[in-house]
């Protein structure tokens, strides 16, 4: 009995590798039902849906079947149709990916995407009730960017703890650099994250790298890991929603990355967009903006190529992060858009704000103001049918959500020359944004916009530079041009005593906000 045995043992040693079984390629998305995330007797398949492993594109069969050729180390994610929800993973995350990883992976610092056992995968959706006019919103975070716990802290009493139970929306999405190149604090922040009980989607950053990597193609194995697909879809009935890696990165070159899109990225796109409903918003997101030039920007023929693609959707926005300030960016012919009308990029301000950086408020937390002196925070989304969106700025805890920063000199001379005037740093503004001010509730004048660096962190600057002793950790940024300013000149010929300056935003969005501020004129003898 035991020389037969002993026998088929070295025979099946001696199968070579490539007689092996092959890894399972197919599976099926099914209606659950239930809700329990298997499929039980009874639960049909769903024709119709998208399978993609980033590259290649398979659409369920009347049984709810797909096929996408296995290939080692790629992602496999469901493109969730609108009417749906996906079933949730242990980690809080929407249940849509899986890494198909047979065999070993390159060894890397942060761990890569573990080896697995090749079985086929299943997708499960739960059929969602409709309810109300087809209205969606988002919340939209950009470079969280924490480089320690104790930044992860910040993010949480800063960002997420005042947003548990109250925000109302469907979606989020964290536009790269969720940390700050220390990947083992992905699942610290994805506990945070999901605190906020909706389904999140990220997109990496060039900060969230394994900078071990031999090369770009495996330089993302980390993220994936944790936090899901690269590259990946997702539909609702007000917008379909693409998330692109937008970071090549060079290893041993400098710089070290670049911004673009790979081929297989644009195989993903050539075809999905072709079945993209055009009555719908198309929303774009990635790290680095499209208009960001230099050596580490997007490559100019990538973009001309992307933008090629999505020149015949009547409503489509991009959205990225990576600056750590904020502004709307509109392409045309100059940067490779021939669309109608120019294509909006909203470039989303920093969770982060500048690094975590600055003086410590009352409750421990630093006030992070960006270099353009916008406030740290998130943004939202709204999606309306037919494919109108609205987006606003929310600065991080702020008591005050006008939308507006004020800076004004809080003593002038009576009678002294109008030089000095008041600032309005309107965070969502841009060129053709209308902003007036008044005083002591007389005539509304206009303010005009003015290129320069935000007055409120150019004191903050001065304050460091005079400072004995360290005054934070970090310290404020460099105060840089906002693309968002505005002034006008204060009267100093009124009445000596307080003054009210009011000052009106008029938001594309919003409609109209206002705020407000005091300054007083002093008689004074030479």
């Amino acid at each position: 009995m035991r020389a037969p045995l002993i026998a088929v043992l070295l025979a099946l040693l001696a199968v070579p590798a490539h007689a092996l079984p092959p890894p399972c390629s197919s599976g099926q998305v099914f209606e659950d039902r239930n809700g329990n995330g298997v499929r039980d007797a009874g639960e049909p398949g769903i024709p119709g849906v998208k399978v993609s492993d980033g590259v290649r594109l398979s659409t369920t069969d009347a049984n709810g079947g797909y096929d996408v050729p296995y290939e080692d180390g790629r992602t496999l994610f469901v493109i969730k149709p609108a009417g749906y929800d996906l079933s949730v993973r242990s980690d809080g995350m929407p249940d849509f990916w899986h890494n198909r990883q047979y065999h070993a992976g390159p060894a890397l610092k942060f761990g890569g995407i573990p080896q697995r056992q090749p079985g086929c995968r299943d997708f499960a959706l739960r059929p969602r009730v409709a309810a109300g006019d087809g209205a969606f919103e988002a919340l939209l975070l950009a470079d969280s960017q924490t480089s320690s716990l104790q930044d992860v802290d910040y993010y949480w009493r800063d960002i997420v703890q005042p947003l548990v139970g109250r925000h109302g929306a469907s979606l989020g999405l964290t536009l790269g650099d969720i940390v700050n190149d220390d990947l083992s604090l992905y699942p610290a922040m994805l506990r945070t994250t999901m605190r906020l009980q909706v389904p999140w989607l990220f997109i990496p950053g060039n900060h969230d790298l394994d900078f071990d990597a031999a090369g770009d193609e495996d330089s993302l194995r980390t993220f994936r890991h944790h936090l899901g697909p690269d590259t990946f879809a997702w539909e609702e009935e007000a917008l379909t929603f693409i998330g692109l890696d937008d970071i090549i990165y060079q290893p041993g070159r400098s710089p070290s990355y670049v911004g673009g899109l790979r081929e297989d990225q644009f195989a993903f796109l050539q075809a999905y967009l072709p079945a993209v409903r055009k009555d719908r918003l198309l929303v774009i997101g990635v790290h680095i903006p499209f208009f960001e030039e230099g050596a580490r920007g997007f490559r100019a023929a990538d973009r001309e190529r992307l933008f090629a693609l999505l020149a015949d959707f009547p409503h489509v926005l991009l959205l990225s992060g990576h600056t750590h300030t904020q502004r709307h960016w509109y392409h045309d012919a100059a940067t490779g858009w021939h669309g109608m009308r120019p294509l909006h990029e909203y470039n989303v301000g920093a969770a982060c704000g500048a690094y975590w950086s600055g003086i410590k408020d009352a409750q421990g937390i630093p006030v992070s103001t960006m270099a353009d002196g916008t406030p740290n925070g998130y943004a939202r989304l709204r999606v309306k049918a037919g494919g109108d969106y609205a987006l606003s700025w929310h600065p991080a805890r702020a008591p005050d959500d006008s939308g507006i920063g004020l800076h004004a000199p809080k003593v002038l001379r009576k009678g002294a020359y109008p030089a000095w005037g008041v600032y309005a740093n309107v965070y969502m503004g841009d060129a053709d944004t209308r902003v007036e001010y008044r005083i002591d509730g007389g005539e509304w004048k206009p303010m005009k916009r003015v290129e320069q660096a935000d007055p409120s962190l150019l004191v903050e600057n001065m304050r460091d530079d005079l400072a004995d002793a360290l005054r934070g950790y970090d310290r404020s940024p460099e105060a840089e041009v906002s693309q968002h300013l505005w002034r006008g000149a204060l009267p100093t010929d009124l009445a000596e005593g307080e003054h009210r300056i009011e000052v009106r935003a008029f938001d594309r969005w919003r409609g109209e906000t206002t705020a407000h501020t005091m300054y007083r004129l002093q008689n004074a003898e030479p």
